[in-house]
């Protein structure tokens, strides 16, 4: 089931057409990687799905509803530039937040003590909010963001100014949430964090849609048809593949292989590699990385 199913987008700027006719279906559950290149037209995406701004044309539906005004309560929005306000106090500021998120202040209170108890910083209530590191900040604007448990979540560069141990604590709250049942829209340069986390991605360069769909299709899709191969001795040459490259592995040696796609099957060429080496420990094939794939559709690298 869609979550967000984003039809025919059209957002246009002075002179600039920001997003041309994107359609886009953001999966119920999952967590959806929105990428791209500076300027593509992410965060204009971003901005009409949160009702900053609103599309010249196309339509948005929330789970099968026209995106409208009551759906705002129900959506967290994580922005890459934060906005806190610097000379309110942290629970002051968390309890303005929530109740414009239409939370009452009982309820509020309790959320907020949960969340700043679950980030180890209850004692940091109290602090005004210029008085605490960029890390901190970043930590008091999460908790804003997830306070009214919405449903669909939003995040642009969450892990930027975290150190790595703060970033792992964020990443393992992001899956909790998600594994509850959040749904959650991630943009991000971080390719490494895609691939970690991501379930499906959408690609947008120069305002239109290029890529989309599950990244294990996707990866598919692209595959070059090489295979790794980690044996213990050298591997004879054949006229079933051909040698590409080689180099040193923990268990031996590792050779990569391209096969004759005339007379391939996978099955038929392990069993000839097997025969051509001593011990084989692994065969498989190679898939590329999500920033393989992004290099090649946005610089064609």
């Amino acid at each position: 089931m869609e979550f967000l199913k984003i039809n025919g987008v059209i957002k246009e700027y002075t002179g600039h057409r920001a997003l041309d006719n994107v359609s886009l279906t953001i999966p119920k559950g999952g967590i959806y990687g929105l990428l791209g290149p500076n300027g593509a037209g992410k965060t204009s995406l971003i901005r009409i799905i949160t009702q900053i701004t609103q599309a010249d044309e196309g339509e948005i539906l929330f789970l099968g509803e026209r995106l409208a005004k009551n759906h705002i309560t129900r959506v967290g929005y994580l922005p890459e530039e934060r906005g806190l306000y610097k000379k309110m106090k942290v629970g002051e500021q968390l309890l303005y937040i929530a109740q414009l998120k239409d939370l009452n202040k009982k309820e509020a209170q309790e959320k907020i003590d949960y969340w700043l108890s679950r980030f180890d910083i209850a004692d940091w209530k109290d602090k005004f909010i210029d008085e605490l590191s960029k890390g901190m900040q970043q930590k008091i604007q999460f908790i804003a963001t997830v306070v009214n448990q919405p449903e669909l979540l939003i995040l642009d560069e969450p892990f930027s100014g975290f150190d790595p141990i703060n970033a792992n604590l964020i990443k393992d709250e992001i899956l909790e949430l998600n594994k509850a049942g959040v749904t959650i829209i991630f943009s991000t340069h971080r390719m490494e964090s895609v691939e970690e986390l991501c379930t499906h991605i959408g690609l947008i360069n120069k305002s239109e849609v290029v890529l989309e769909g599950e990244i294990g299709e996707i990866k598919r899709r692209y595959k070059s048809g090489h295979l790794e191969v980690v044996c213990e001795g050298q591997l004879q040459e054949s006229e079933s593949y051909e040698i590409i490259e080689n180099s040193t592995h923990q268990q031996g040696l590792r050779f990569v292989l391209k096969p004759d796609l005339n007379d391939y099957s996978f099955k038929n060429i392990t069993e000839v590699i097997t025969n051509n080496s001593d011990k084989v420990y692994s065969v498989r094939e190679i898939y590329p990385s999500v920033n393989d794939i992004f290099l090649k559709l946005v610089e064609g690298t």
